[in-house]
């Protein structure tokens, strides 16, 4: 537990967020630790957070705001703002690290619109510290949850060499790939081969040979006929295999972004082809001792239901392989992208896996992507036009949907904030567009903002996963900087 005398600072924070960081500051003590002193916006009861954190309400000490200091604790900038406040209060997704000080976007202690300048935009920019905290919460609730286990960050959701290179030095985690592809440039970055878990559809006849001499990976086939190529070129080796249990969760319950249930998908072996599975094992002389299944991506609280079917399809599927030494839970954690959105309870989370597999002898590996690195990045843009057409405001941007993909494909929004909002000018409702020809490319349309002019610059948060990996040159215009912010020194996390 935090054990300087400052308060946590959680005003800006609804009651469900501000019990999430809570709950994150308190899993890294003791539990002998004093109670936490927390302070809380002056309209944001601390019975309501005490109820969402249940049995952690007792390790926590309200502060009355009047007693606050106003610098934080970590040296940052003052929280002290400049100039008018944003009207209906702080905005859902602020957060001790991302946050308006002095009227300014600040992503840690850095000024968003000040980098900007320097940079010109489009621009990534990745909070090397948010990263490392997302990890420390997921591996704390891992453990409180007396889970044996290993976090391997999925690397198709942000394939940055600095933060690669950085997760690797502070040993924060290993890493999953999906292809050779990806397995090289892990390597090149410094993590050897085993610390790598390899889940890869659709091998080929390469993809087999590489992986044949790299034995310390911990290879997943996801296919009756990968497995059996594995086996040709490496009897004897210890493998994994991916299962499908017939059950998907995705964000929202988006069904385009199930990874299985419904209809037949590409990925895993199903339950009906498990005694191939163990045949062609024998066949080659390899024992199957890990089983991996990832059904999904961006679920939140609203999807544990479903995610506990998954994870029932994955136990069942655990009795049928006598050698297992580990289950692999895959990824799909999701982040908040609305003010609607619950965040996802790790706690909760921890527990339906505890549930199923803990004291069973199994190791539990996870391979989280985008609740790792989604909510530690931004896109930052400047804003090229405002303009009226018909009943519609436009405000276009300098970055078009080739740079971030998944709010034009999958329905998940990255926000469009201002850096230096002009509060005292008042609102205006917008449909953010980007600079792509295509009738789709629009980052978020009704959207009521603070006013904006040629030349401010609007960050588009939830901007860290899946979108320098998947951008693309359409239109010729993929061209962006990339920034890492490395602000304090790293903690090896345990």
């Amino acid at each position: 537990m935090e054990t300087t005398s400052d308060p946590l600072d959680c005003r800006g924070l609804t009651p469900d967020l501000a019990a999430v960081r809570i709950k994150q500051a308190v899993s890294v003590g003791s539990a002998d630790a004093a109670p936490l002193p927390v302070l809380l916006d002056e309209d944001c009861a601390p019975e309501r957070v005490s109820g969402a954190l249940q049995g952690t309400a007792r390790r926590v000490r309200y502060v009355p705001a009047a007693r606050a200091r106003r610098t934080p604790p970590n040296g940052g900038p003052s929280l002290e703002g400049t100039g008018p406040a944003p009207r209906g209060g702080a905005p859902w997704w602020q957060r001790p690290d991302l946050r308006y000080t002095g009227g300014r976007l600040h992503l840690g202690g850095t000024d968003i619109d000040t980098l900007a300048s320097r940079t010109g935009t489009p621009a990534y920019v990745l909070s090397a510290d948010r990263v490392h905290e997302n990890v420390r919460r997921l591996s704390a609730a891992m453990a409180a949850a007396g889970l044996d286990h290993r976090i391997y960050y999925a690397v198709k959701a942000n394939r940055t060499p600095g933060l690669l290179a950085h997760l690797r030095t502070v040993g924060a985690c290993g890493v999953d790939v999906c292809s050779v592809g990806e397995l090289m440039h892990v390597q090149a970055n410094g993590f050897p081969p085993e610390e790598t878990s390899f889940t890869g559809t659709s091998l080929t006849g390469r993809d087999i040979s590489v992986l044949a001499r790299m034995p310390e990976v911990r290879v997943n086939p996801d296919s009756l006929a990968s497995l059996d190529a594995l086996g040709r070129a490496c009897p004897g080796r210890e493998v994994g295999l991916r299962i499908n249990p017939g059950v998907g969760v995705g964000y929202q319950g988006d069904d385009r972004l199930n990874y299985s249930g419904g209809p037949a998908t590409k990925f895993g072996v199903y339950a009906d082809r498990f005694a191939e599975a163990r045949d062609i094992a024998a066949q080659w002389g390899m024992r199957i001792v890990r089983l991996h299944c990832h059904v999904g991506c961006g679920y939140l609280d609203a999807q544990i239901p479903e995610w506990e079917r998954a994870l029932d399809g994955l136990a069942a599927a655990a009795e049928c392989f006598p050698d297992l030494r580990e289950v692999n839970i895959g990824g799909g954690l999701g982040v908040p992208h609305t003010a609607s959105d619950r965040p996802l309870d790790l706690d909760r989370w921890a527990g339906a896996v505890a549930r199923r597999f803990a004291g069973r002898g199994l190791h539990v590996a996870v391979e989280p992507g985008d609740y790792l690195v989604k909510d530690a990045g931004l896109l930052v843009t400047e804003v090229t036009g405002v303009e009226r057409r018909r009943d519609v405001l436009f405000a276009g941007l300098d970055a078009g949907f080739n740079l971030a993909m998944e709010p034009a494909f999958y329905g998940l929004p990255c926000e469009p904030v201002a850096t230096v909002p002009r509060w005292g000018e008042g609102e205006e409702v917008y449909t953010v567009a980007g600079d792509i020809n295509e009738a789709l490319d629009v980052w978020m349309s009704g959207h009521r903002m603070p006013r904006l002019r040629p030349g401010d610059r609007v960050a588009l948060i939830n901007s860290g996963g899946y979108a320098a990996s998947m951008r693309s040159d359409h239109c010729l215009r993929g061209q962006a900087a990339d920034v890492l912010l490395l602000e304090r020194r790293p903690v090896e996390l345990q």
